[in-house]
């Protein structure tokens, strides 16, 4: 929070705009894929530059054929449409695994992996149905913990010991909260909305 406060007036609002739900929800997943993945990355390795070239290559011949068999107006209305559901329903569950009230945060000075891993990502206790749609990704502390343990093992992980027991999940109601969480407050170490900083006068006279 202190960081935020301490921002230029520009920066604040740059920050209060990428954080809007319309932006994130809406901008967001046609940003992300339509084009910030579809550009190699000048600071990227030239295995990931082949990637994205190899990618944007395959993706030609499968539009080309969509919109043969579709029609161009068919195919934008389709693709659009599950490009805005599955990619809202993405930036929703990478969101929600690590802006929780609860979550851990550190500075260089007392981080802690572990704690970093099974308190700084979430549990997210969905339904069964959900978890098996997801790739188990709700079991995302036990992934920021071990990455290499495959999706179909996570959730077995994750009853194999009392210590993963006693973390707090969140479900998809309590997850609900989450989009009124902006800022972490240091002194409290829970994540706040914007609300507290009116609560506090935080804000006032600020440049």
């Amino acid at each position: 929070m202190q960081e935020y406060l301490d921002a230029p007036r520009i920066t604040r609002l740059r920050y209060r705009i990428a954080r809007n739900p319309f932006m994130m929800f809406l901008i967001g997943p046609l940003y992300l894929y339509l084009f910030k993945e579809r550009f190699v990355n000048s600071a990227g390795t030239s295995r990931e530059t082949w990637s994205v070239i190899w990618m944007n290559l395959a993706l030609i011949p499968l539009f080309v054929g969509m919109i043969l068999l579709f029609g161009w107006v068919n195919y934008l209305i389709i693709q659009l449409a599950v490009l805005l559901v599955a990619g809202s329903v993405g930036i929703w569950l990478f969101y929600v695994q690590h802006q929780f009230e609860d979550v851990y945060w550190g500075d260089d000075s007392d981080w802690n992996y572990t704690e970093a891993a099974l308190k700084g990502s979430s549990y997210y206790n969905l339904p069964r149905i959900l978890h098996w749609f997801t790739g188990n990704i709700g079991f995302h502390h036990i992934h920021h913990l071990s990455p290499k343990v495959p999706n179909y093992n996570l959730q077995r992980c994750h009853e194999s010991s009392p210590v993963f027991s006693e973390i707090k999940g969140l479900t998809l109601l309590t997850s609900m909260k989450s989009m009124s969480l902006r800022l972490f407050d240091e002194s409290t170490r829970k994540m706040v909305g914007y609300g507290h900083l009116r609560t506090l006068g935080a804000e006032a006279g600020k440049p």
